[in-house]
């Protein structure tokens, strides 16, 4: 999917307005699925998502949280949809056999940090995580999803595309009405600066602040380089800001619809436009899991640059997560002892 550039704040407002009925509906359904209480299992369970559709960086955020987690001692479980790939799970990633189309690029690549459990069903996912030794559990992209009752919900904003036009899907890019939205969670995360100025809107929730961080050594090979940039993902433009910000020159930007499945033909092209002007060529390490297949793909990622990107996590938001982990287990052990 590409965002529609009426979906921007101060695009097309006679879409948005066309489209509105539908966006009303749509948030309405969206509401009913966000106060479903969900199945409570006997692992503390922590949500991350964002209150719109398209990349707000959650995924970097939950492999910080992830990597975070199992710094203190404990054993996290990531569990994701597995947008993209064609398996309905419950199924346990693993990096060295499975590829993009079966478990979907950020999976695969968040399995390279910790367990990853793919599974349209989150209740199902969860099940397969306790089986093999989980201790908690970290939901990727799932603030919306009613499946499993939450323990701590984190809403993750990009700051620089704030909440677009303010209408719901398909009108904008809203997946339900902002305020009934944020009475479901329990902070707000807001990558980069607030350019849109939502945070006025918060309404007393705890905001933390955090930014896209390049990956330090792979920033400093890329400084002063000539590159073509090509990536899918939902804000291109996020990726062309990091790499001027890091120091690159960039002579062309190729961006695709997120998610996006590149064919052999594309792959050529690529090689041969970075040829003729002269460029390095780099990418995204999302965009990097979907580069195999063909030979003209594989010759892409053996000349593409991937650029890795963290988001670190303020110590106090963590101070708050691990309240909340702490909470959820004594409530387990409090209730089992009942029993």
């Amino acid at each position: 999917m590409r965002a529609p550039a009426f979906w921007q704040a101060g695009g097309n407002r006679l879409a948005a307005w066309l489209l509105a009925p539908i966006g009303w509906l749509y948030g309405r359904i969206a509401l009913a699925r966000l106060a479903r209480e969900g199945e409570r299992v006997a692992l503390p369970v922590i949500a991350i998502g964002n209150f719109t559709a398209g990349g707000a960086g959650k995924t970097p955020v939950a492999r910080a949280l992830a990597t975070a987690l199992a710094q203190r001692g404990e054993k996290p479980f990531i569990l994701s949809r597995g947008y993209g790939g064609r398996l309905h799970g419950p199924h346990r990633v693993e990096p060295a056999r499975d590829n993009a189309a079966m478990v979907g690029d950020e999976p695969l690549m968040l399995a390279r940090t910790c367990p990853v459990i793919v599974s349209r069903d989150r209740r199902a996912g969860a099940k397969l995580a306790i089986q093999q030794g989980a201790s908690v559990l970290v939901l990727d992209d799932a603030l919306h999803n009613p499946h499993l009752a939450k323990d701590f919900a984190l809403a993750v904003v990009d700051g620089g595309a704030g909440f677009g036009n303010g209408f719901c899907l398909p009108a904008g890019p809203l997946r339900a009405p902002f305020r009934p939205m944020l009475r479901h969670m329990d902070a707000i995360l807001m990558i980069g600066a607030d350019r849109h100025h939502v945070a006025v809107e918060w309404g007393g929730r705890p905001i933390f602040a955090s930014a896209i961080a390049a990956d330090p050594r792979m920033a400093e090979a890329l400084r002063g380089q000539c590159v073509l940039a090509f990536c899918g993902i939902g804000r291109p433009e996020k990726f062309a800001e990091t790499l001027r910000e890091i120091g690159a020159e960039i002579v062309r930007l190729r961006a695709f619809p997120d998610h996006h499945a590149f064919t052999e033909s594309e792959a050529s092209a690529l090689l041969s436009e970075a040829g003729k002007l002269g460029a390095m060529l780099v990418t995204t390490e999302k965009d990097a899991m979907r580069l195999a297949g063909g030979p003209a793909r594989e010759k892409l990622r053996e000349a593409a640059k991937v650029l890795p990107v963290s988001v670190p996590l303020p110590d106090d938001l963590l101070a708050a997560i691990y309240r909340a982990v702490d909470s959820s287990r004594s409530r387990v052990s409090t209730a089992s002892g009942l029993e």
